[in-house]
């Protein structure tokens, strides 16, 4: 059988071209979206007497036949067909009869793979916002278990005051809240119908493109026909978004790194997602973490390619948009098998809370409290810093830490310190004093995670409601 769009041609494609501008082996992971808008668009069809509605129940009942050959692996996809539109118009055609070729009355496949790549993200968006609630509430859970567990806060990787772990914790429930927001926000982007706007300027069939919209469940149609097939706004906001996700997933795997080390111990991952060396039978490398932080370049990769590919396109549709799916799919895939990992590496991972106190009482980061402390009796803040630092500077010339000092050895820097110096100085007294909304104090810590979890709540029912669609 010929091409379907041959009638123009009298010569073959070249073997060649057929291969280099196929794009059926990565878009027929759009069947089953390519299947489900063809049922919605053949029912406007025959609703508006554009087909009759026998033909129009014979094309269903062809492409439910072929919708199942899809989910069992059965159906077979061919280059020389080009596209995942084309081979299933042509499975259609073999298995109906020339009866299927009015399924693409009224429609071009630029208007039709806009739809497909629609119909897919919707749904990728839902998952991937109930894969970030999933890892929120492992980190929840994580930091309900550790509102007594205190470890050095750092600033340039160095140590800088005593949080709460739970409160270093709650700090990535944050991020992976906005993330969830933003791709909460751009569900409403891709929830667009773009069918109808034909090759880019609309049909003379007299069509209903917003039945069609009822139909899919999408809230609107797009407004101009040429926006319609040439716009991927919607697929550089999600791998925008993705790329955000994944630069926070690497921030935390390269802490989970960190913290897992001989020198740190401040955790240990569960075997399940470490693994070993073979040649060295001690190591256990933190491999999940290590992966997840290098697969973000690929995800930043996909974004910037996109953008590149975008930015000088004329309207309306070119074959250059070919190359966005690749991109997004491989986006998908990196997204959801990392998000997919971290949550069970959260929920085992063993929290070493005595190596934790241990760090917080071996350093000098309980210092700015007694700034604080001599300010409280009076003394300029910029003198009492000056009488710390000096302090500081005596204890590790003498090879101790603030608590290690004798009241005497207080008093020569400053006539204001008093017996009380010692409670002021315990890693408890420093971090409960942060007692301000957003502070590492337990109360506030308290009051965040449930703060947290209501809003989590929120976001499961989102996804529960947006699965239906």
């Amino acid at each position: 059988m010929s091409k379907l769009w041959g009638g123009r041609f009298t010569k073959n494609t070249d073997q060649l071209v057929e291969e280099f501008t196929a794009s059926i082996h990565f878009d027929k992971e759009l069947a089953e979206e390519d299947i489900q808008g063809s049922l919605a668009h053949v029912t406007m069809l025959a609703k508006c007497g554009i087909i009759p509605e026998e033909d129009a129940d014979r094309i269903k009942d062809g492409l439910l036949q072929i919708l199942g050959m899809v989910r069992r692996g059965e159906m077979e996809y061919s280059v020389s067909d080009e596209d995942i539109h084309m081979n299933i118009e042509k499975q259609l055609i073999e298995m109906i009869g020339p009866v299927g070729g009015k399924l693409h009355t009224g429609r071009s496949r630029n208007d039709q793979v806009a739809l497909d790549m629609h119909l897919y993200l919707r749904n990728r968006v839902v998952e991937t916002v109930d894969l970030l609630a999933k890892l929120q509430r492992a980190l929840i859970q994580q930091a309900r278990g550790n509102l007594d567990t205190i470890l050095p806060g750092y600033t340039h990787l160095q140590r800088a005051q005593p949080v709460l772990f739970a409160h270093h914790l709650m700090a990535y429930v944050s991020m992976l809240q906005r993330d969830i927001e933003r791709f909460q926000d751009s569900y409403k982007r891709i929830n667009m119908l773009p069918l109808g706007a034909g090759a880019l300027a609309g049909t003379t069939f007299p069509i209903d493109r917003h039945f069609v919209a009822e139909q899919l469940g999408f809230d609107g149609v797009y407004e101009n026909s040429m926006d319609a097939v040439s716009d991927r706004d919607f697929i550089v906001e999600f791998l925008s978004n993705a790329s955000l996700v994944m630069m926070h997933l690497s921030r935390f795997c390269e802490e989970i790194i960190l913290w897992s080390s001989t020198e740190f111990q401040f955790v240990e991952l569960d075997d399940a997602f470490c693994t070993g060396s073979s040649i060295m039978p001690q190591k256990k490398n933190p491999d999940v973490a290590e992966l997840i932080r290098g697969k973000t370049g690929r995800v930043y990769g996909h974004l910037v390619g996109l953008l590149t590919l975008l930015k000088s396109l004329p309207l309306a549709y070119n074959k250059d948009m070919q190359e966005d799916k690749e991109g997004m799919f491989d986006t998908v895939k990196t997204l959801h098998g990392a998000l997919r990992l971290f949550a069970p590496m959260i929920e085992t991972m063993k929290v070493n809370k005595q190596r934790m106190r241990e760090a917080v009482s071996q350093d000098f980061s309980n210092a700015t409290d007694i700034a604080d402390y001599l300010v409280k009796k009076g003394l300029p803040f910029r003198q009492a810093h000056e009488v710390i630092g000096k302090t500081v500077l005596y204890c590790i010339q003498q090879g101790k830490f603030l608590l290690d000092l004798t009241l005497e050895e207080f008093k020569q820097f400053s006539a204001l310190f008093d017996s009380d110096i010692y409670e002021v100085l315990q890693p408890e007294t420093v971090v409960n004093a942060r007692n301000v909304y957003g502070g590492t104090a337990t109360p506030q810590v308290q009051a965040a995670i449930a703060r947290a979890e209501s809003i989590l709540s929120a976001v499961e029912q989102w996804v529960e409601q947006h699965q239906k669609k």
